[in-house]
């Protein structure tokens, strides 16, 4: 039986993983069009006691690329069987044929930051497909802010006249200093479409302080092409959130495959037609 879904890539977050996996093999993508085949190696002994102890002794070879153009086979180790290895990366190469992305969203148990002032989630740390991984993860109640170094931030002329450190990192402290001295954090099982008390950017954005309120919104603002990926956003943050993306245009582009909704068709396709003139016309990268 063949599992098709998608997960958030946290701590941080940096986007939205799809995944589509058999019994002994799954795919992944970051970009909706080129899957990296992982082969799936068990390397424990005698029957296994709980699904914690499976998970722990699973671990997955690299075995192909299944790109539009074709199929990218990778060098296996020794011990792998060939032939079973092909038959996994034959039976996804004609599930992905026809599977339409984005997957919908699995991991619903999150572990959440609490707010120390009203105990409400206030940053999410790490999510799971199923309640017995929960133990896998760090339980250190600390929130990390997207990496200067994979999501640059542009600084602000009195930011260029005495330096300080990137909007990133500063908005890390805030949010781990709000969790107080002692800071908690706890597992919620979220159902679908539940919203209420959860930050829809996944960081709460009501700062006491105008500069507080700003670092935090300039954190958003450049997150946005990644955060339109999420599931179940609503309208008005999802409209919110395109009109930041326009200034990072060519990231739209990168990631829009999976951005399960569009609030404002005109002004997705214009931003879109935006980074075509760009990439024809030659830049690279983020802008």
């Amino acid at each position: 039986m063949i599992q098709a879904y998608s997960k958030r890539l946290l701590s941080p977050f940096t986007g939205q993983v799809q995944i589509v996996e058999t019994g002994q093999a799954r795919a992944l993508t970051l970009d909706g069009k080129n899957w990296e085949l992982q082969y799936r190696v068990s390397f424990g002994r005698g029957p296994v006691a709980d699904q914690q102890q499976a998970v722990k002794k699973n671990n997955y070879v690299f075995a192909a690329i299944i790109r539009p153009s074709g199929i990218e086979r990778m060098p296996l180790p020794r011990y792998l069987e060939t032939d079973a290895v092909e038959e996994q990366v034959q039976e996804l190469a004609v599930y992905l044929q026809e599977v339409s992305v984005p997957l919908p969203p699995a991991d619903m148990h999150e572990y959440w930051l609490l707010d120390e002032a009203d105990n409400q989630p206030l940053a999410l740390i790490f999510s799971c497909l199923h309640a017995e991984e929960m133990p896998l993860f760090p339980h250190r109640p600390e929130w990390t802010a997207t990496p200067a170094a994979i999501m640059e931030i542009a600084r602000i002329p009195e930011e260029e006249r005495h330096y300080v450190p990137p909007v990133n990192y500063r908005l890390e402290n805030l949010v781990n200093e709000r969790a107080g001295r002692h800071p908690r954090a706890r597992w919620i099982r979220r159902r679908e479409g539940q919203t209420e008390n959860f930050p829809s950017c996944l960081v709460r954005e009501d700062w006491e302080s105008k500069e507080d309120r700003s670092l935090c919104q300039r954190y958003i603002e450049r997150q946005a092409p990644r955060l339109l990926m999420l599931h179940g956003l609503k309208h008005e943050d999802r409209l919110r959130l395109e009109g930041y993306a326009r200034q990072n245009a060519l990231e739209v582009e990168q990631f829009f495959p999976l951005y399960p909704e569009v609030a404002d068709d005109k002004l997705m396709s214009a931003i879109r037609v935006e980074a075509r003139l760009r990439l024809a016309a030659g830049h690279s990268g983020t802008e």
